[in-house]
């Protein structure tokens, strides 16, 4: 039986600089996503690729002293180089540059055009060169860039426009009639109520303005601008050609699966590539899947805030599978995750040193010692063996389901629940106890065979997410039993194999003392990175606050206070207010309103989808005139500045905090 085909892409990486830790988060979560796939017995196609266009290339190019060519050929490799670092199976890495994506894109500029959802006008308005975007005065937030923040320049030139709006009415029905379309649910309230209902405008989609682009071919002195250009790679490294001479590619792999990409940019892919498609008369992707940003503090990454992080530094230290499993465990799945070089060492120390490597290392020693290696299984059971072999068998179908929610630290998370289980059980058991008892062998040999069977299904799992982590586990066990599917059944470790010799450590237990003494060192480190570990250190040692102590309470008068987890569904400015913002607030099955004092802090469009702490039974008041029927929590630093506090595991709307 042919397996069935899966189509799955990141976004096409912007090659005007090299990519530091968060961009490198995309293609390491979409590789996890194609492997599981594989593993479940899918035809996967995996793309990737790189953005090669535009003027800020073009600038940064000049300020080179090279052409724009050869400019992204280097940050392109640099790109392919981390991706490759990072152990990622793409099968292809497009450029645009590519000449059969360049020769396309022209082929589709010139079928929207004569079939008239493109025409030329002249453009004038607010542009912003760093993120090649066009805006009108009322989008702007502050007289700056609603997406970047930053400075934006009158521009005015001729272009040629695409019709948005000629699809919005059949966009809206689409996205309605599929309601898993956008992912997660809070990016397609974002897109629906900010930009689809309020009307869409037509869309700038050339520049004549500068000449780094693919050329408009029957109107040279333009070039077709970033939407068009970059959006179409989707379809180009299949082979789709406009003139109905498609490859096979094309033909067994679209629609794609899942287009997934970074939540900055969901407007471009769930509204502007879904039209394009419509006008191209082709069937959209089955599912646009925003994810969040891994952050470094509180704050984006960003070169010029000197808080970049980059991921071969962090190779250099922890190894490619432990950056791999940090940057996928600690993602949540809607909102943003937090990255730091004390964090990094926690979990190497924590999770994978302790509770994988060692239930490893200690499992495989006992097997050599009391068994001479060999793995044996008596079937001397009793009753703990039970609750051990369940978790076993439950935690596959566990992991099945979190994937199919694109739920990947949550799979990572049922996996390390087994391990947790397995050194439970090691504790529960005893071993070495039993090694001394030559009337207990049989007993020993079957409790070190439910161990080894347990490590078998938990790095099988592991291979989507620590590849070569579960190779080196599978290799140490002696088992040629690694088919993902082939874990039904409980007693697929073969009987008369023998475990290596000497266990291999996976993860070695490191000091952050240390680290930091070696990254001070290495002349080879970024610059960027080794500031932030120093910030670090700095920040540790400075001394806390000290607040004014308040008079003692009981632990009725804390009773009285109820607290819980809201998730907030929208938020808006309080209007004529410099402080305020008024939030609807999912508590249970409840819908409370809160406005508080944070717009200096967040924006409304930040605070949608967050899970927050609320004090839910304050006396409601008004405040500017709106009611508002609980309190967000915050932490207040010595500067005033406003944190909100949020539950550091994924937890459900209307989860007490106690």
């Amino acid at each position: 039986m042919a397996k069935k085909p899966y189509y799955i892409t990141t976004a096409i990486a912007y090659t005007s600089g090299k990519p530091h830790i968060g961009n490198t988060y995309e293609i390491v979560l979409a590789d996890s996503i194609a492997r599981f796939k594989r593993m479940q017995g899918y035809d996967v196609r995996f793309q990737t690729g790189t953005d090669e266009h535009g003027q800020k290339i073009e600038i940064n190019a000049g300020k080179a002293g090279i052409t724009p060519k050869e400019f992204v050929d280097n940050v392109s490799g640099q790109i392919k180089n981390i991706w490759d670092l990072m152990n990622t199976s793409y099968d292809r890495f497009i450029r645009t540059t590519d000449k059969d994506h360049e020769i396309q894109v022209q082929k589709i500029f010139r079928k929207l055009h004569d079939q008239g959802d493109i025409y030329k006008g002249v453009y004038k308005g607010k542009y912003c060169t760093p993120c090649e975007s066009f805006w009108t005065e009322a989008q702007l937030v502050n007289g700056k860039c609603p997406d970047c923040g930053r400075d934006v320049i009158d521009a005015e030139e001729e272009a040629y426009f695409f019709k948005l709006s000629k699809y919005a009415d059949r966009l809206i029905d689409y996205i309605n009639e599929h309601p898993d379309f956008i992912q997660p649910v809070s990016r397609k309230n974002e897109m629906m109520n900010n930009f689809l209902k309020p009307g869409l405008q037509d869309l700038c989609v050339s520049r004549s303005s500068f000449t780094w682009g693919i050329p408009v071919d029957f109107d040279p002195k333009h070039v077709i601008y970033v939407w068009i250009d970059a959006l179409s790679n989707y379809i180009t490294g299949l082979g789709y050609d406009v003139d109905g001479e498609s490859g096979e590619l094309f033909k067994k792999y679209w629609p794609a699966d899942l287009h997934l990409i970074g939540k900055d940019i969901i407007r471009f892919h769930t509204i502007y590539w879904p039209i394009m498609l419509m006008a191209l008369g082709l069937p959209l992707p089955k599912q646009v899947f925003g994810h969040p940003w891994l952050l470094v503090g509180e704050g984006k990454m960003s070169k010029s805030k000197g808080n970049v992080i980059y991921a071969d530094d962090l190779v250099r230290y922890f190894g490619v599978d432990a950056v791999r499993y940090f940057v996928l465990h600690e993602m949540p799945f809607e909102n943003d995750g937090s990255i730091s070089w004390e964090l990094m060492v926690e979990r190497m120390n924590s999770d994978l040193a302790n509770i994988l490597g060692n239930l490893v290392n200690r499992t495989i020693s006992m097997t050599n010692k009391y068994l001479g290696g060999v793995v044996s299984n008596p079937g001397v059971s009793e009753p703990v063996d039970e609750e051990l072999k369940a978790a076993i068998l439950a935690m596959p179908g566990k992991v099945d389901e979190k994937m199919d929610q694109l739920r990947v630290a949550d799979a990572i998370t049922e996996i390390f629940t087994l391990l947790r289980r397995c050194n439970k059980y090691v504790d529960e058991t005893e071993p070495w106890k039993l090694g001394k008892d030559e009337s207990k062998k049989d007993r020993l040999a079957t409790v070190l065979y439910n161990l080894l069977e347990g490590i078998r299904f938990s790095a099988v799992a592991l291979g989507a997410y620590l590849p070569d982590t579960s190779e080196k586990i599978l290799d140490m066990i002696g088992t040629q039993n690694r088919d993902y599917l082939g874990l039904d059944h409980f007693g697929g470790l073969e009987t008369g194999i023998k475990v290596a010799e000497k266990p291999q450590i996976l993860f070695a237990r490191m000091d952050y003392k240390e680290l930091v003494e070696k990254i001070e060192a290495d002349p080879a480190m970024q610059t960027p990175a080794a500031k932030e570990a120093e910030k670090e250190t700095a920040e540790k040692e400075e001394e806390g606050i000290d607040l004014e102590a308040k008079p003692e309470i009981l632990y009725d008068d804390f009773d009285r206070m109820q607290f819980q987890v809201g998730e907030i569904l929208s938020c808006e400015e309080v209007p004529k207010s410099k402080k305020l913002l008024c939030s609807q607030v999912k508590v249970g099955s409840r819908v409370l309103q809160i406005v508080s004092g944070i717009k200096k802090y967040y924006s409304a469009e930040e605070m949608k989808g967050k899970k927050v702490m609320v004090l839910t039974n304050l006396k409601p008041a008004k405040l500017a005139g709106i009611k508002s029927e609980g309190m967000l929590l915050c932490a207040e630093d010595a500067d005033g500045k406003l944190s909100l506090m949020v539950p550091e595991r994924e937890m459900p709307s209307g989860a007490e905090i106690c």
